[in-house]
């Protein structure tokens, strides 16, 4: 019994495998040939951020490879798994899946795709953001991307975008800042330097846009500042050193192309971006479209508050959103429900009479979920989160094989509950004296 559970629970959340395959028109995007292919490209590109196990995304695959064959030669069609390249799908802002952009004239600003999910919505969209493309063109607007390409040919990049640094403006700018900062020290007559400048250049651009200005690329040129050069230990050119506030620097030891850069800005951003949010479920759309757009979600029933009170239900929600921040990278959706307002939803869960706080992770598409069974506490949700994470742990199926109705109900306000108002009687009227009397 044991080896089955087992084996049910590797499969609950085991990958899926790619959607698509090299002998569709749809173009695999990865982080490694996103910039040159999509980026770099005079071409209008409609892009698909997906992930293998969602159940809308798998649904797309069959329109999105129609509208891919019909657009071939006119407009490039593109997907990534942004399950499997997070900090991809993260420099574009993709919470759910799918997410459909529009990168047009220009690159640095994707467009989101809002129509609908049949190729012949996809193509229409294609070719009308491709006839507008087309007429910025023809009036002398800006059509297409085209500053990282200029700048390696001409030789200089523009570098608005890089913080140039000195001793004087060192640390008031990077040590005492909540931001990330990139920091490259390097020197005027090297020519790993000047290979690196437009490379280093361009990136510092699309981080600051991606990242909203959280990740900083910046420069110091170690020849003139030699007091920063000093302090950091600065051997050879260029040396790149990753600031974060309350951490000792640390050695950038990636690639030097505009991609790597990125790449790595992104999953520092990440590191460094706020946990999801936690929402109640008052409705049914919070439940379905949180569900539905993770690949697991994290539901807890905490106590009645005539129970806790509101220090206690936020001292359950506190380890919550801890947990949420812990387990960020994952992507998934986090919930949470009082004692008996979904009392259906509870049943499905086998919740229902276990105690309260409890908690369900649940893999929506395939309709099964996980118990915590340890207690509801930081080390306790750990335990559970991490042997998940890992394809550990017993399942079970959703009770119904589907969610139950789910009740519209008013959100918390914060406060301490008030118990219920009992009727009062008003004696102040009545006769005591002549009531005794009638009675006798």
């Amino acid at each position: 019994l044991l080896f089955i559970l087992g084996t049910v629970s590797c499969t609950l959340f085991l990958a899926v495998n790619s959607l698509y395959s090299a002998s569709d028109d749809v173009i695999e995007l990865t982080p490694t040939n996103f910039n040159k292919e999509v980026i770099q490209s005079e071409s209008l590109w409609l892009v698909e951020f997906y992930a293998p196990w969602c159940g809308h995304c798998q649904r797309l695959t069959p329109e999105w490879k129609k509208a891919a064959t019909a657009l071939k030669g006119v407009v490039k069609v593109g997907a990534v798994d942004a399950d499997k390249h997070q900090s991809l799908g993260g420099q574009y802002g993709v919470r759910g899946f799918p997410t459909i952009k529009i990168f047009g004239a220009n690159k640095n600003k994707a467009e989101d795709y809002q129509g609908g999910r049949t190729s012949d919505a996809i193509v229409d969209a294609a070719l009308s953001a491709l006839r507008s493309l087309v007429k910025d063109r023809l009036s002398g607007r800006s059509g297409g991307y085209s500053s990282g390409r200029q700048s390696r040919e001409s030789g200089g990049g523009d570098k608005k975008d890089v913080i140039e640094l000195t001793d004087d403006s060192f640390d008031k700018n990077v040590i005492n800042s909540d931001d990330v900062w990139m920091v490259e020290f390097y020197a005027p007559w090297c020519g790993h330097c000047k290979n690196l400048e437009p490379e280093w250049a361009a990136a510092a651009t699309e981080v600051k846009e991606q990242t909203k200005g959280k990740v900083k690329l910046a420069a110091v040129d170690a020849t003139v500042n030699q007091m920063l050069a000093s302090r950091y230990g600065i051997r050879g050119f260029p040396t790149i050193k990753i600031f974060q506030k309350g951490e000792d620097p640390v050695d950038y030891d990636g690639g030097r192309t505009r991609s790597d850069i990125i790449t790595r800005a992104l999953d520092l951003f990440s590191d460094n971006a706020p946990p999801p949010e936690l929402l109640e479920i008052i409705n049914e759309d919070v439940l379905k479209s949180t569900c539905d757009a993770h690949q697991l979600c994290i539901i807890s029933v905490l106590p009645h508050i005539l129970d806790t009170g509101a220090s206690g239900r936020n001292s359950y929600l506190d380890v919550m959103l801890k947990m949420a921040e812990k387990y960020k990278k994952k992507m998934w959706g986090w919930l949470w429900t009082e004692a008996g307002a979904q009392s259906d939803l509870e049943s499905s869960l086998g919740i229902g009479g276990f105690g309260y706080p409890a908690m369900a992770a649940v893999n929506a598409r395939k309709m099964k979920f996980a118990l915590l069974k340890g207690s509801f506490s930081e080390q306790g949700i750990n335990e559970f989160l991490r042997e998940l994470s890992v394809g550990r742990g017993s399942t079970a199926p959703v009770g119904g094989g589907a969610f139950p109705k789910i009740h519209s109900v008013e959100p918390w306000d914060g406060k301490d509950g008030e118990p219920p108002v009992e009727d009062e009687i008003d004696l102040s009227d009545v006769e005591l004296d002549d009531w005794d009397k009638d009675e006798l």
